[in-house]
């Protein structure tokens, strides 16, 4: 598990001016009578940690449904790559797909396949790898990285909450994706497994080179994790900054999670 002094040393930000990844303009979406978004801006730039921050069930996870694909905007637009999502083909966003890990609060795990097994559905099915020595070495790896070797013959139903939502990294980071979008990854867990995981998560984004968006309304997985904070209510972004830049706002909303 990482120290406060190794945290704040991956923290350390890069001087190098880095390119938009995720372009957001005037997005908006509504289910309905209900307008989830109003008017989301916001750009993410390479290798950056932004995290969503707000409470549980006002629409934040709209927002990376639609830079995924998985919803379309009723207005404004979503660049991923610098291409315009709504606008691609069943095709273009297939290929998108394989550069987007999607960590569920679930995990999404497959609970019938092995934690072997679950590793290798991507690598077989998403990339098609054939190789079983590249296969074995690329799941000995992401094992590796997220501390759970000894469990790669279990079944999921065998494992923590805690080490399931390590294997969903695993699987998710096991295809080298160059943006990773976290749904609420604390969800469920102790405070201690809690911060582990958001320690694993920065760990993974200064190995992997990601570029992540993590929507969370846990505070302390937002101070480890952020390069960014961004707090949402009633469909809006309404402050932007770092975590201590938020953590000293005057605004009554964003103080109430202090």
């Amino acid at each position: 598990m990482e120290d406060k002094e190794t945290i704040e040393e991956l923290k350390q930000p890069s001087s190098k001016k880095k390119e938009v990844v995720i372009h957001i303009k005037g997005l908006k979406k509504a289910f309905g009578e209900k307008e989830v978004l109003k008017n989301i801006n916001l750009d993410v730039h390479r290798g950056e940690n932004v995290v969503i921050l707000g409470k549980s069930g006002t629409g934040k996870s709209v927002t990376i449904e639609c830079i995924a694909g998985m919803l379309a905007p009723d207005e404004g637009e979503v660049k991923v790559f610098g291409d315009e999502v709504a606008g691609m083909t069943e095709k273009q966003l297939k290929e998108l797909r394989t550069k987007i890990g999607f960590l569920f609060q679930s995990g999404a795990l497959y609970d019938s396949m092995t934690v072997r097994e679950n590793l290798e559905f991507p690598l077989k099915r998403v990339l098609k790898v054939r190789d079983q020595a590249e296969i074995d070495s690329r799941i000995e790896e992401a094992l590796d990285g997220v501390g759970l070797m000894d469990a790669i013959e279990k079944m999921p139903s065998e494992l923590s909450g805690g080490m399931r939502k390590r294997l969903g990294l695993a699987r998710t980071l096991i295809v080298k994706p160059e943006i990773m979008l976290y749904d609420e990854p604390t969800t469920g867990l102790d405070p201690v497994t809690s911060r582990e995981i958001s320690q694993l998560i920065l760990k993974m984004q200064k190995k992997y080179k990601t570029t992540s968006i993590i929507i969370t309304h846990d505070m302390e997985c937002a101070e480890i994790t952020a390069d960014r904070v961004v707090v949402m209510n009633d469909g809006e972004y309404i402050a932007e900054g770092s975590f201590e830049d938020i953590k000293r706002s005057k605004d009554e909303f964003v103080r109430s999670f202090f």
